[in-house]
């Protein structure tokens, strides 16, 4: 099958670099090539493989004709490490290898060269090699200079290294993290060196650079990311643990998903196996009960349960592993018949799950028919996720949306198109998940583990207070529990007053040890429990948003999260309870509406509501903003959005209301006395809103002002021609006092935004809307130079492309201007220091963000100067509004360094960040003297530079 265009031109792409060193090779055949040129055109992990290491280009032709690579990987990679006199050559080493066995592997992967077993078999005793002939090449370092570790008899002691998940089963995926657990037999102290040291402790720091040589990330790449969180006590416990210690932590301690991932466990280097058996046979009872054990069934539906919620949250479309029928369904009903019956089935205790899947198969605890769709299912959705996880050598199991790397796995798969690999894809997964229902069966989709009992303690016995202080400070570990007693006996006594009904009643008795499990599951707790209980008590008489919590755990952990996170919203939600609605699904909660899109949501969100009925307009503009800032704001702090996106989002939703205040005052004031005449020969309203300050320079934070000044081009000539003639200025005039009106009216749901006209020419006392030449001329003659630096932040949020023309070109006009340096000088920093004696409240100890030396203020003035001092030099100074591109236009002008212009950048985002951080906080804009040192000298020295 010849390749389609596409992928032929890029493999000629990647060819073309690679032919001068095949051409000089006499061992490639004309097969090979044919070979090669396809493999170029699939797999462009491939490609940068051969381009980055002429070594493995040249090897090529001889590594594809031994056909078991595996048996002699740990031979070949041993010999390579003996040569290695350091860590960085022994990295080197380790990657290049990887990077030469990884191409074998995926070229006869996408040639279909060998079957999916034999490509998860290599890639499996490949992982193996690397793992253990590090360990082997690093225990003999660590010996030497620490020490032989050893036991009371006086015998080494190794530290086995446990492969979990698909390595331990001998199923990796072509780029998979590795789940590793590192032990060692007994307690003791090295030997034959200076100092001995713990057993313990050399094994930990051996364990740490055994991580650091296998997941570094170098210029030649990594071998693994190592996960480690599945050692007990996940990442709060220690990286190493004795047999004595691992045991007691499974007998006392294991949980259900532990048991779970435990079936796969296998020690790395078969010689290590007989000292693995030990501790195999210590942990089987705990993996495998001796009865049969139908508990399972209720935790892997558990566990599948909060997968599902997971994919949700994380919008994982097309996910060939954790979606309905994926890979994962696969493994969980293999995984129930070995844990419900390996106990007394030696034929399930197997690690492979192809292998398990046959003991199912010969005690006929399934269908043949349900057999023969799950081995079909798994090999085949275990090829689809090797082929693209291999394109760009990256993890995922997420089907590809390029249509390139569509073709890609069309091709390899031998389909005549992506709609007949996802024809093939559903089909299979839909029999999964048929037998998935079947064994398993479905759960409430968010179902977690039970409660501990103490936090049903807590709610039952909150009017005795030691009991309560009891459980607060020795099994939560809580520090003032004064407050936390008296904030809970407060809720209890205000609950006594409400009318709830036994329904309500029984739904809060249920509820409530799940929520005090959710808040202090958070680092926070203190600061969620007060607020978290207040907005209960808001709701607590609606059963029906009690029950939305108790019945979607995920709903009341994003609750939890955002309550805790920030007062700004545990109050909005107190406020406006309709809000919960947005916490049901995580997906839409953390995905934000698409900057471009405020507009269009606003308007499909207002369409609703009469529009004539002004009243609900002004209340559905602030539902509106609420659920957006909701939204916004849960990004934010589940790290979704970036500093930079946050504001975007803020200034896009802005600028959308704005866009929706003035058209609802326009409407008013039409209805009242009728349009404009002149607009009969122009398009647009005549009217411009100009964002100055944070939404000019696209830097709103959560709690800022709006900053405006409105234009029209009204002439003096024009009336209106409604019913009620008034002179056309006079109209734009009662236009900008409805806007006001409409931004500041506090209706149900509050003030939609605190409106700034104060930057209008003549500030107060100058016309509240002004006409474009009357702006451009008071710019011209008469403005002070704060009122220009102004203008750097300045830019038009909403008009007419006339006015926008207009008004752009008195901001080029007037920034452009030449300047005296040393009047500009003085006249920058007077009114920084007006500013910073006025505005900054100085405390003892604390760094003002905004206004003390080096803060963000005095960063917004360089960037003032400098567009002020340069733009008649560097026109293209005035194009941007924002601080940052400024400072890219500056570095661009070459004005600034680069480093001068990244710092100041740097500092900048960082510092609004802590804003953003303190403003969900309901914190002021102030931190510790000691943060941000060195992004303030910076700030300093540029200063000193060119202000000082």
């Amino acid at each position: 099958m010849s390749l389609p265009a596409p992928l032929q031109s890029s493999s000629n792409a990647v060819f073309a670099q690679l032919s001068s060193v095949v051409s000089t090779s006499s061992s490639w055949s004309a097969s090979l090539l044919g070979e090669l040129e396809s493999v170029l055109a699939l797999c462009p992990f491939v490609g940068e493989v051969l381009v980055r290491d002429e070594g493995v280009l040249r090897q090529l032709p001889e590594l594809l004709t031994t056909g078991d690579r595996a048996a002699d990987y740990r031979k070949d990679l041993a010999v390579l490490l003996a040569d290695c006199k350091d860590e960085a050559n022994a990295m080197r080493c380790l990657r290049r290898f990887r990077n030469q066995e990884m191409v074998v592997i995926a070229w006869r992967d996408f040639l279909s060269k060998w079957n999916v077993e034999d490509s998860l078999h290599h890639l499996s005793e490949l992982a193996e090699a690397l793992i253990f002939e590090s360990y082997q090449w690093l225990y003999q370092r660590c010996c030497h200079d620490w020490g032989t570790p050893v036991n009371a008899q006086g015998d080494p002691q190794p530290m086995l290294i446990i492969g979990m998940g698909k390595l331990g089963g001998g199923e990796l995926n072509f780029s998979s993290d590795i789940d590793l657990i590192f032990t060692y037999p007994e307690n003791g102290e090295t030997v034959g060196a200076r100092r001995a040291i713990s057993n313990a402790q050399f094994f930990t720091r051996l364990g740490q650079h055994l991580i650091k040589m296998l997941d570094q990330q170098t210029v030649d790449g990594f071998c693994y990311r190592v996960d480690m969180r599945l050692r007990p006590f996940g990442e709060s416990g220690p990286l190493v643990m004795s047999y004595a210690a691992l045991e007691d932590y499974y007998q006392e301690q294991g949980r259900d998903w532990e048991r779970y991932a435990m079936v796969k466990a296998r020690v790395m280097g078969s010689e290590m196996y007989p000292q693995y058996q030990e501790l195999r046979q210590m942990l089987r009872p705990f993996v495998f009960r001796r009865y049969i054990d139908f508990s399972a069934i209720q935790s892997l539906r558990r566990m599948k349960a909060m997968i599902r919620s997971e994919v949700r949250r994380r919008g994982l479309t097309n996910n060939i592993k954790l979606g309905a029928g994926g890979i994962r369904e696969i493994e969980f009903i293999v995984q129930t018949f070995q844990l419900i019956r390996g106990g007394r089935e030696p034929s399930l205790r197997q690690r492979g799950l192809l292998a398990a899947l046959d003991g199912i198969e010969s005690l006929e605890l399934l269908d043949k028919a349900d057999i023969r769709s799950l081995r079909s299912a798994y090999l085949f959705l275990r090829r689809v996720e090797n082929l693209l996880q291999a394109l760009h050598d990256q993890q995922t199991q997420t089907l590809p949306d390029q249509e390139l790397d569509q073709q890609r796995l069309a091709y390899a798969l031998a389909c005549t198109d992506w709609d007949e690999v996802m024809g093939l894809i559903q089909q299979h997964m839909a029999l999964v998940h048929l037998v998935f229902v079947n064994v398993i069966g479905e759960e409430e989709e968010e179902s977690v583990p039970s409660v501990p009992e103490y936090f049903q303690e807590l709610w039952d016995m909150s009017h005795q207070s030691e009991v309560v202080q009891q459980i607060l400070e020795s099994d939560l570990h809580m520090d003032d529990s004064e407050s936390l007693i008296s904030a809970l006996k407060q809720f209890k006594h205000d609950l006594a007053k409400k009318t709830l009904g036994l329904r309500g009643r029984e739904v809060l008795s249920h509820l409530m040890p799940k929520v005090f499990q959710a808040i202090f599951a958070h680092p926070d707790a203190q600061f969620g429990f007060t607020r978290v209980l207040a907005l209960l008590n808001s709701v607590v008489t609606r059963t029906t948003y009690l029950e939305l919590l108790d019945e979607h755990p995920a709903a009341l952990t994003q609750l939890v999260k955002l309550c805790t996170a920030s007062p700004m919203i545990s109050e909005q939600l107190s406020r406006y309870p309709i809000l919960l609605d947005e916490l049901i699904d995580p997906q839409q909660l953390y995905n934000p509406i698409e900057p471009s899109e405020y507009r269009h949501e606003l308007r499909d969100f207002l369409a609703r509501i009469p529009e004539d009925d002004m009243e609900q307009q002004m209340e559905g503009l602030r539902q509106f903003k609420q659920i957006c800032l909701l939204k916004i704001a849960a990004a934010d702090i589940a790290g979704v959005l970036a500093v930079m996106k946050v504001s975007d989002h803020l200034t896009y939703l802005a600028e959308a209301i704005v866009e929706a205040v003035v058209h609802q005052a326009w409407l008013q004031m039409k209805e009242k006395y009728g349009e404009p005449n002149h607009l009969y020969e122009r398009d647009g309203l005549g009217f411009a809103v100009i964002g100055y300050g944070k939404v000019g320079g696209w830097e709103l934070g959560y709690n800022s002002d709006l900053d405006i000044v409105f234009l029209h081009d009204c002439p003096v000539t024009a009336y209106t021609d409604g019913k009620k003639e008034i002179d056309g200025r006079q109209f734009y005039l009662r236009l900008a006092q409805r806007i006001i009106h409409i931004f500041s009216t506090r209706t149900a749901s509050g003030t939609l935004y605190e409106v700034d006209t104060r930057l209008r020419p003549s500030g107060v006392s100058g016309l509240l809307v002004s006409p474009v030449e009357a702006f451009a001329e008071y710019q011209a003659q008469e403005a002070w130079t704060w009122e220009h630096q102004a203008l750097v932040r300045a830019r038009m949020i909403f008009g007419d492309a006339e006015l926008a023309a207009a008004f752009e070109s008195t901001r080029h006009t007037i920034l452009t201007l030449e300047r005296n340096d040393e009047a500009l000088r003085q006249d920058v920093i007077t009114m920084r220091n007006k500013m910073r004696e006025h505005l900054s409240a100085k405390k003892s100890g604390r760094f003002m963000l905004k206004q003390d030396v080096g803060g963000i203020t005095d960063i917004e003035f360089l960037a003032q100067y400098l567009v002020l001092r340069f733009s008649y030099e560097y026109p293209k100074l005035t194009t941007w509004s924002d601080n940052v591109r400024i400072f890219e236009s500056l570095a661009e002008q070459k004005v600034l360094s680069e480093e001068q212009a990244l710092a100041l950048t740097d500092a900048y985002t960082s510092m609004r960040n802590q804003i953003h951080r303190r403003n969900l906080l309901n914190q002021s804009a102030d931190v510790s003297d000691d943060k941000f040192v060195e992004q303030r000298q910076r700030v300093e020295q540029v200063w000193q530079q060119w202000l000082g």
